[in-house]
């Protein structure tokens, strides 16, 4: 467009939540299903914020028969349904319609919460095809209609008078907005668990009308019993009972457990006002460094360091598993999906509180404190001699390109810019992908055979597996301690398997090597599974691709009356031509990339546990609770 057509009625100006609807992405993350459920968080965190100041003692959610339909009250006090001075509208249409208006900036009626930029519920709004709230205030209840975030009825006084107080909202997301629009029902539960366990004595209650179940978390202990769920969960034997510990003053507090395990990983989970901080931040630093004191002034005030033996951070904090929540008056959350806390004050208030409370609990428990040391000074050795095994590897790779690993077929860029790794399923498929890719920024990583399952190995079993090594070196960061982001030699990290039962297997045979011992690649947002197909279907002149089984009834039922379609059902990457390849599965421009995005932490340490740890029980019920739903098995 040339300076001559390009004038002011080329800008857009977007009004009221408009800009929700143009950017979802901006508000919610994304549309897919972590931003879809986004939308119950956003509604449930209002609810939860009555609750910690004190005004709601129940919280519930409904999931209706259709199962895209949701509906989550509190007995809090209701938003407010007077008119409000500046907008001429009742409040409550003014916090339903209008971004960045709600009665948290303030801080008179909430003194901690975690919906802080008044957006949350006009979010919901927006991005809903339809949104009923119901208000309980003052012995009256009263209702509104919205659509798309507009409202479409004024406020309604219902007949008859009710007890109590409270807001009920049912929304139901906009299908134009979001590909999918089914909630799952476990991912709700468990967040509504997490928010029991976070908030001590509030009732909540899940109540899913699709499988006719009500579910009540209730949790007096609070993150006591949370974290003995989590250390169960990740089959992280406790070497001892967990301390608590916990501030109160008229500005921050916290609550903070924790307990070494016989784990050889460092688990935290965090939280500020109830809400999930899955990217960490201010508040995690000020506890791991308050740990990390806390467990040298005691080394050194009993001379417990063992001659030739050096302590690291890593070695103190190897094997604990911990919850941190706090709440605080203002946090400064990284974006509107606060997933990062970044109040930098937080780090001396929390390191303050928790290092001399920590150093004195383990000083008034000399036994249990002795076992923790002696389980440090173990994880210590046994770090010397894995940095050795790493640094005889890193001897012989250099990390210099002709010492990395002979079959990698690396691409001609020098740079990480847009340049693309492909761990492939197979000599064979891996020949084809290097004959089909783009030289220039695509490499590949051809891998043999079924990839070593490293949730039942242990690290020495991983770091002498050969294809494991091939794959470190490759992408250059290093793994576990020795994890450095800024060695990574390619943009995106992509796992490319067939499209059949084997394919999906040595996927999730990566996915749990990468989730366990590079999950820093996950959170960065590097690692993505490719989608090749699994049929070509010829229908006249037309060839369509399909995924998979559900994927190919679709395109035949699209395409039913037509010529009769030729299926051809590919064995796996290798027998498909380079240029198909190429066309279906790596090129930018036509491929389908799927990425690895983690939603929620229990779930997924849960379903890795069970599907691939050593308990063979916990996979018998898995599929037995699913065998019904197997009417067509791949074998």
């Amino acid at each position: 467009m040339s300076t001559a057509t390009y004038k002011s009625e080329n800008i857009t100006v977007l009004e009221g939540l408009d800009p929700v609807r143009k950017r979802p992405g901006m508000y919610i993350g994304g549309v897919g299903m972590a931003g879809l459920h986004h939308l119950v968080w956003e509604i449930v965190d209002n609810c939860v914020d009555e609750a910690m100041n004190g005004h709601a003692t129940e919280i519930n959610v409904q999931l209706h028969k259709d199962g895209r339909t949701v509906t989550v009250s509190d007995n809090g006090r209701g938003i407010p349904i007077d008119k409000h001075k500046k907008t001429k509208k009742s409040a409550l249409e003014t916090v339903l319609t209008v971004l960045h208006a709600g009665g948290k900036f303030d801080g008179d009626n909430y003194k901690t919460a975690g919906g802080l930029h008044g957006v949350g519920a006009s979010v919901v709004n927006a991005l809903s095809k339809s949104l009923v709230a119901v208000v309980k205030r003052g012995g009256a209840q009263y209702r509104m209609e919205f659509a798309k975030g507009i409202a479409k009825s004024k406020l309604q006084k219902l007949k008859g008078a009710v007890r109590g107080s409270g807001t009920s909202i049912t929304f139901s997301p906009d299908p134009t907005i979001f590909p999918k629009v089914d909630f799952d029902a476990k991912t709700i539960a468990n967040r509504l668990e997490v928010a029991s366990f976070l908030h001590k004595g509030v009732k909540v209650t899940f109540q899913n009308d699709k499988d006719k179940t009500k579910v009540l978390y209730h949790h007096e202990n609070g993150i006591l019993d949370y974290l003995q769920k989590v250390t169960k969960l990740r089959e992280a034997r406790p070497i001892h009972e967990p301390p608590y510990f916990f501030s109160k003053d008229d500005g921050d507090r916290f609550e903070l457990s924790l307990h070494w395990t016989e784990s050889t990983d460092e688990h935290v989970r965090s939280y500020v006002n109830g809400i999930t901080t899955g990217n960490g931040g201010t508040h995690e630093n000020g506890f791991r460094s308050g740990i990390t004191k806390a467990v040298r002034n005691y080394f050194e005030t009993h001379s417990l360091v063992p001659r030739g033996v050096k302590i690291s951070h890593e070695d103190i904090r190897e094997g604990i598993v911990a919850i941190v929540s706090i709440f605080i008056p203002e946090p400064q959350f990284q974006g509107q999906t606060k997933d990062r806390l970044n109040n930098p004050e937080v780090t001396a208030v929390i390191e303050s509180s928790f290092r001399p409370a920590l150093e004195q609990w383990m000083n008034n428990n000399r036994s249990i404190a002795d076992g923790i040391v002696a389980r440090i000074i173990a994880a210590a050795r046994a770090r010397a001699a894995s940095r050795a095994a790493s640094s005889a590897i890193s001897r012989k790779t250099g990390g210099k390109r002709n010492m990395l690993p002979g079959k990698l077929s690396d691409c001609l860029a020098s740079g990480r810019n847009r340049s693309e790794l492909f761990i492939v399923e197979g000599d064979s498929a891996g020949g084809s992908a290097k004959q089909g890719r783009d030289r220039n920024y695509q490499a590949i990583l051809p891998l043999r055979g079924k990839v070593l399952n490293t949730e039942s190995a242990t690290l020495k079993k991983i770091m002498e597996n050969k294809e494991i090594q091939d794959m470190v070196t490759s992408i250059g960061c290093g793994i576990g301690v020795n994890f450095n982001m800024s060695g990574l030699r390619y943009e995106k990290i992509v796992l490319l398997a067939d499209a059949d039962s084997d394919g999906h297997h040595i996927t999730t045979l990566l996915l749990t090597f990468f989730y366990r011992h590079m999950p820093q690649l996950i959170s960065a947002g590097k690692l993505f599974i490719a989608v090749p197909p699994l049929f070509r279907i010829d229908i006249g002149k037309e060839t369509h691709w399909a995924a998979d089984e559900d994927h190919r009834a679709e395109i035949l039922e699209k395409h039913s009356g037509r010529a009769n379609p030729e299926i051809t059902r590919f064995k796996g990457l290798g027998e498909m031509p380079a240029k198909v390849l190429w066309n279906t599965t790596l090129n930018p421009e036509t491929r389908k990339l799927l990425k690895v995005e983690v939603d929620d932490q229990l779930e997924t340490d849960r379903v890795i546990s069970d599907l691939m740890g050593r308990d063979a029980s916990a996979r018998f019920r898995f599929i037995m609770e699913r065998a019904e739903d197997a009417s067509d098995i791949d074998v």
